[in-house]
């Protein structure tokens, strides 16, 4: 009785062996239940990849603002030339060309100058700042700083409003300061 029971034992763990791994059937489950993974994170991961885009702008912008307000305290005007603020930015990358305007020749306190960009890829939101002069009392002026974000991805950037202290319809406030 004893090799009988043996030998049941012996062929139990055979069979058991063959019954490991995986059907057909299950490893299709997986795979598709992968891929429709994959299919819901795809987008996220695409608008990430423009997001990072976006952020150089952002910077870049903040950055001509900056030196748009270190520019006025040193010469009394704003430059429409952003090699001439000193910062050393690019005025074209991969992804946007920026530009400097400056209004009333860049001397009286109601100028405002904008840093405009504009960009070839449509899936990319463009944005403009400005820097000007606000008369803040008893004769002293101010400079205030905003940075606007476009809305809508490919339409070319507007200049934020003229009080220096938001944007237009079609645009978000994205930075600032005063």
């Amino acid at each position: 009785m004893k090799n009988e029971l043996k030998l049941k034992f012996l062929q139990h763990l055979n069979q058991k062996k063959q019954n490991e791994g995986f059907t057909l059937i299950e490893l299709l489950v997986v795979i598709i239940i992968i891929g429709i993974l994959a299919a819901i994170a795809l987008p996220s991961f695409l608008s990430q990849a423009n997001k990072a885009k976006q952020s150089e702008a952002k910077t870049y912008i903040g950055s001509i603002n900056k030196s748009q307000q270190a520019f006025y305290t040193e010469k009394s005007r704003f430059t429409t030339d952003i090699n001439e603020t000193g910062v050393g930015l690019k005025t074209q990358t991969a992804n946007y060309i920026y530009q400097a305007t400056a209004a009333n020749g860049g001397t009286t306190a109601n100028v405002w100058t904008g840093s405009f960009l504009t960009t070839d890829a449509g899936a990319l939101k463009t944005y403009s700042g400005e820097v000007g002069l606000i008369a803040a009392g008893g004769g002293e002026v101010t400079s205030v700083a905003v940075l606007c974000e476009q809305t809508t991805a490919a339409v070319a950037p507007t200049k934020p409003n003229t009080s220096g202290t938001g944007c237009n319809n079609n645009q978000i406030l994205v930075g600032g300061t005063q």
